[in-house]
């Protein structure tokens, strides 16, 4: 039996641990994964006082398997596709399905930066030095699909910042981005929220009142 050592009270502290080891880095702007991200990107953002935004990733799921990740859309201005190519062979789903999902997604993604942001436009991040920051990260596949999506939109450069991972998610990230800032690596590793005392869900209301908070700052 593996003690779980619990490292973080919860994720605005989580933040402010990840804050501190980023003190002296170079950054442009803060981008969290809601709703768990945005705590924790909050207190980054406020400590190295930078803009803060959110950056939305929707799964799209294969015909009658919707956890089956087909590929990605990612907001921003434009929003990103992103595709699974060996995902797509196998499965092959018809261009009327994958086009009527990718509309979907993206209604959900507009519906959300509106609930989260109001009508503030998304912050540009063409030539930015970006932050992408999470609470954890499991399996990666958001968190990949966010900065593939940010290179292709023309980041300068994106670093992923997180509390808490596995070694071997890392490992696959690292082609992904440009630097890797991990807190904790536990072996063997269970799940995010073990390493929080406090891993209550974060609700649409923190995000909305921490990103006017953030806005205001």
């Amino acid at each position: 039996m593996h003690k779980h050592q619990e490292l973080f009270d919860d994720r605005r502290a989580a933040g402010r641990k990840l804050a501190y080891v980023l003190s002296d880095a170079r950054y442009d702007l803060v981008l969290a994964l809601p709703r768990g991200g945005v705590p924790v990107a909050y207190e980054v953002a406020a400590a190295l006082k930078l803009p803060l935004d959110v950056v939305i990733v929707r799964k799209i799921g294969a015909p009658g398997q919707p956890e089956i990740g087909l590929g990605a859309v990612v907001d921003g201005d434009p929003p990103q596709v992103l595709w699974t190519p060996d995902l797509l062979q196998i499965f092959q789903p018809s261009e009327s399905y994958l086009e009527a999902e990718v509309q979907r997604q993206l209604s959900e993604i507009t519906r959300r930066r509106q609930t989260y942001i109001g009508n503030r436009v998304p912050i540009n991040v063409s030539e930015r030095h970006i932050l992408l920051v999470d609470d954890g990260i499991a399996t990666g596949g958001t968190a990949k699909a966010a900065a593939r999506a940010l290179r292709q939109a023309g980041a300068a450069s994106v670093t992923l910042a997180v509390p808490v991972a596995p070694q071997s998610t890392l490992d696959e990230l690292a082609t992904e981005v440009d630097d890797l800032i991990c807190l904790a690596t536990p072996e063997p590793f269970i799940a995010v929220g073990l390493h929080y005392q406090d891993f209550t869900q974060t609700s649409d209301d923190e995000v909305i009142s921490l990103l006017q908070k953030a806005h205001s700052l």
